[in-house]
């Protein structure tokens, strides 16, 4: 009996992508194949054998089975499928599906006023939820969230700087509060 497992994944392009196996068994074989062909294969003691479109970018863990891209591309989204063998040839099946997104925008700072309060608005142009900080030049916090309130007293010259994440990407801009004050 194939045991079945499917997750969706998703990559940034430009980086190195992991697929996230988590095995329980000791494999004595390995093969990823990606929309039904071969990319990568492991037997035994010899080592990975990588093909064509994972020729040079492939890297296979014998270990663990997690298979590594290396610079990311659109065209290497698809259905991966990990096969494996353990040692009392029990057959294993997991597929992944690898979705590859282009990287965030910059980011925008955006400053309204509402009631005693500057409010600031960081977007950044992407297709999944964003991990957002800031930080300000004076303020010790650090807000982990889109928006952020100021009191409107805050002295003018401070900057206020928002860094977005995803994945191994970061990407950040900075504002002056100067710049909120009408």
């Amino acid at each position: 009996v194939a045991h079945i497992h499917c997750e969706d994944v998703f990559g940034i392009v430009g980086e190195n992508f992991t697929f996230p196996v988590k095995l329980e068994q000791k494999t004595v074989e390995i093969m990823w194949k990606k929309n039904k062909d071969k990319v990568a294969e492991w037997e035994g003691q010899s080592k990975p054998t990588y093909f064509t479109p994972l020729h040079d970018r492939g890297l296979l863990n014998e270990e663990n089975g997690c298979l590594t891209i290396f610079n990311l591309e659109n065209n290497d989204a698809g259905i991966y499928v990990l096969e494996y063998l353990d040692s009392v040839n029990k057959k294993y099946s997991l597929t992944f599906v690898l979705a590859v997104l282009a990287p965030p925008s910059e980011p925008e700072i955006s400053c309204n006023v509402s009631g005693g309060d500057l409010v600031l608005k960081c977007t950044a142009d992407f297709q999944k939820p964003l991990n957002y900080a800031w930080k300000f030049s004076s303020l010790p916090v650090t807000h982990q969230t889109q928006e952020v309130y100021v009191p409107k007293n805050v002295n003018a010259s401070e900057k206020a700087t928002c860094f977005i994440k995803f994945s191994q990407t970061e990407k950040s801009s900075e504002i002056s509060l100067t710049q909120c004050f009408p």
